[in-house]
């Protein structure tokens, strides 16, 4: 799998050993790509885009890159997207960023193309599928999911495994909209406009 990963303007780490929100991006990728190959993980060519750089979708666009991790879902790569690309889909937000009201809020996804119906479905899935192991307290060992599903939960774990291995233990209050809703409605934070 050939995974692009949004880095920061000033990121000059290890991508592979990453924390924070690019080791998010990494999980996802590594993820990804357990479900889609029989659980191993290390098959997957990660490529970093810096986050100012219109070159990761350009990448994502002319088949570089199969999935880019970190996409914001923003309106310019799908509706507005430039005649040359054929636009984008974008998996459920893994990661929403702690902006304040007054600014837009950052969805951070997996983006495919949108002319790739069936994995952009899969990757979809998989995002899912993490955000589902939490919410039902299912647990890496248990396997009782579909093939794709467990690899991705055998490797990854539940949503909150993944975000506490790049960011470590988080009070509920300071997670913001990253904590898993238990009390109904959508599982995580929904986009604007879309809960009544």
């Amino acid at each position: 799998l050939n995974c692009g990963v949004i880095v920061p303007e000033d990121f000059d780490g290890e991508i592979s050993n990453s924390s924070k929100l690019v080791g998010m991006h990494v999980d996802y990728c590594r993820t990804l790509t357990a479900a889609l190959f029989n659980g191993d993980h290390k098959v997957v060519n990660l490529t970093t885009f810096s986050e100012n750089s219109s070159s990761s979708f350009s990448s994502l666009d002319n088949g570089t890159i199969d999935v880019l991790a970190g996409g914001r879902v923003e309106r310019k790569y799908d509706f507005d997207s430039v005649p040359s690309h054929r636009g984008f889909q974008f998996s459920t937000p893994y990661y929403f960023g702690n902006e304040t009201a007054l600014d837009p809020v950052g969805f951070f996804s997996l983006a495919t193309r949108e002319d790739s119906v069936l994995f952009s479905s899969f990757v979809n899935t998989i995002v899912l599928a993490t955000i589902y192991a939490q919410e039902k307290g299912a647990e890496r060992e248990e396997g009782k999911e579909t093939w794709g599903i467990r690899d991705a939960i055998a490797y990854s774990g539940k949503y909150d495994q993944i975000y506490t291995n790049n960011f470590g233990i988080v009070s509920k209050q300071d997670r913001g909209r990253n904590m898993l809703n238990n009390e109904g409605g959508p599982q995580l934070y929904s986009f604007p406009g879309l809960a009544p």
